[in-house]
């Protein structure tokens, strides 16, 4: 049997005159023309001396081409490799000198920048409008293309990791991880050809292009394809979906729209949440404001998703749910690696056809985060409840010891985000002459709010532990964020590295 992850999207498809994807200017793609889109571009590599096992380095804006290139890299059996589109030259220049790929994809007006730093990789470019050397091509090429046959083993795609200590380590997806975790979401998700989809996520990432687009294809589903996050364009769409998938930031700019109501929402079957935490209060008032929980899931670029709220049961505030289908969990000692008993913070580690080969070329890292019985060191530290709930409470790095005491920044800013006029808090560990690392809070208040240090540390006074409460309240406009919507903790801690030096 054939493993390739195209194979199995193809066979999946039920109808190929059926609607797979409706850009927001109306633009109609059916199954059919990604099938034969997919060849075209699968032919185009081929012209352009691209094989089987080798790399595609791929930095253009979201497009309906720039999905048919992912398909196509699937479907010769080419290793496809996003790229962050924000990513400067120099960051580019790292990954395709640790890559190697055979063909760099990007846009126009990068392309002269960027193919000094190829070294030996072909350029070819697609911009946001689909159009470019690569689709130019494409036009000329045949649309039948025999589909590569690979085994679950062989590489579908390479994601570098952000990279947050030392240098950016490439992580090697296979087609029976891609595919195993297509099919528990949907599975979990209950996803059907009925469904379409609200896609406004990036595509050089994860959640969109793994979760989201794959989900939509394996079930047979559609999808509205919108080029980035806007809040007045995804309520225009709304009406026409069934399902939302996003960051927190989505949800929290969408419960300011006017628009948003329990009659907005009505026909809606699920919004996801994931790539960051959800706040509880976010949790709390899209509730309120519209009759449906977000149902937040839990997954990282080395695995997917390992576990998610349930559709059917408690979507619980504040956790992350229960393992999927075939994934399993457990938690141990940061120090030792031995399980610990439930309801202790530790290390998450996971194990499952989820899990990914290992990082391109650095098997000593590798062999030091995926242990001999299979579990892979995920960096998370958290909990299981004895419910099974997973609770994530903040990575290993960003673990604090003060004065040579452990505080998890997750319970100071739970704390911190419940006092009246907080929208949100960061709580980080910064350098501290007499402590170690002294518990620094950062916080946005809502516009007008009369909060200062003094009454946040005051209030937070009968709640936690003296070694826990901050040290020094500072206070932003909005927390850094990187285009995922994860708080950029790094950088709030190199901002603030002086602040107890005097």
């Amino acid at each position: 049997m054939n493993a390739n992850l195209f194979q199995h999207l193809s066979d999946a498809i039920a109808d190929t005159s059926k609607t797979a994807i409706e850009t927001s200017d109306g633009q109609v793609v059916t199954y059919d023309d990604l099938i034969l889109g997919a060849g075209r571009y699968a032919n185009a590599l081929m012209a352009r001396g691209v094989g089987p096992g080798d790399r595609v380095a791929v930095q253009v804006e979201k497009s309906v081409p720039a999905l048919l290139l992912y398909l196509a890299c699937l479907r010769a059996g080419a290793v496809f490799l996003p790229l962050n589109t924000a990513y400067t030259t120099a960051e580019v220049a790292y990954f395709l000198g640790d890559a190697e790929p055979a063909l760099l994809v990007c846009d126009p007006a990068r392309r002269d920048p960027l193919a000094e730093v190829a070294a030996q990789a072909a350029v070819e470019t697609l911009d946001a409008g689909g159009e470019g050397s690569l689709s130019a091509l494409a036009r000329e090429q045949s649309h039948a293309f025999p589909t590569a046959v690979v085994g679950e083993d062989d590489l579908a795609a390479i994601l570098y990791t952000s990279g947050t200590t030392g240098r950016s380590k490439g992580a090697m997806l296979t087609h029976g991880n891609l595919v195993s975790n297509a099919l528990a979401l949907i599975d979990t998700w209950r996803f059907t050809a009925d469904d379409v989809l609200l896609h406004a996520l990036p595509i050089y990432h994860t959640h969109g292009l793994f979760v989201a687009s794959n989900v939509t294809f394996l079930a047979d589903a559609s999808m509205l394809f919108c080029p980035k996050f806007n809040v007045d364009e995804i309520m225009r769409l709304l009406p026409r979906a069934t399902a939302l998938m996003g960051v927190p930031t989505f949800y929290t700019r969408l419960l300011k729209h006017p628009g948003l109501s329990r009659e907005a929402t009505a026909h809606m079957r699920v919004f996801i949440s994931g790539s960051a935490p959800l706040l509880a209060e976010t949790h709390r008032e899209w509730e309120a404001k519209t009759g449906h929980a977000i149902l937040e899931r839990y997954g990282m670029t080395e695995t997917g998703m390992n576990t998610s709220n349930p559709y059917e049961g408690d979507r619980v505030a504040g956790t992350v749910g229960l393992p999927l289908p075939d994934v399993e969990i457990r938690v141990t000692d940061p120090e030792s690696g031995v399980e610990i008993a439930t309801g202790e913070v530790g290390m998450i580690e996971v194990r499952g056809p989820n899990v990914f080969k290992g990082y391109w070329r650095m098997p000593e890292k590798t062999a030091a985060e995926i242990r001999p019985d299979g579990f892979f060191i995920t960096g998370d530290l958290g909990k299981v409840d004895e419910r099974g709930y997973v609770h994530i409470v903040g990575r290993g790095k960003d673990l604090i010891i003060t004065g040579g005491f452990n505080v998890y920044p997750k319970e100071v800013e739970t704390e911190i985000d419940l006092l009246p006029g907080v929208v949100e808090s960061a709580v980080v560990g910064v350098p501290h002459p007499d402590l170690g690392e002294g518990v620094t809070a950062v916080v946005v208040s809502e516009a007008g709010a009369t909060l200062d240090e003094a009454g946040v540390i005051a209030a937070l006074e009968p709640k936690l532990a003296r070694f826990k409460l901050p040290k020094r309240v500072l206070f932003l406009d909005d927390l850094p964020r990187n285009t995922m919507g994860k708080v950029q903790k790094k950088v709030l801690r190199e901002e603030n590295a002086g602040l107890y030096s005097a």
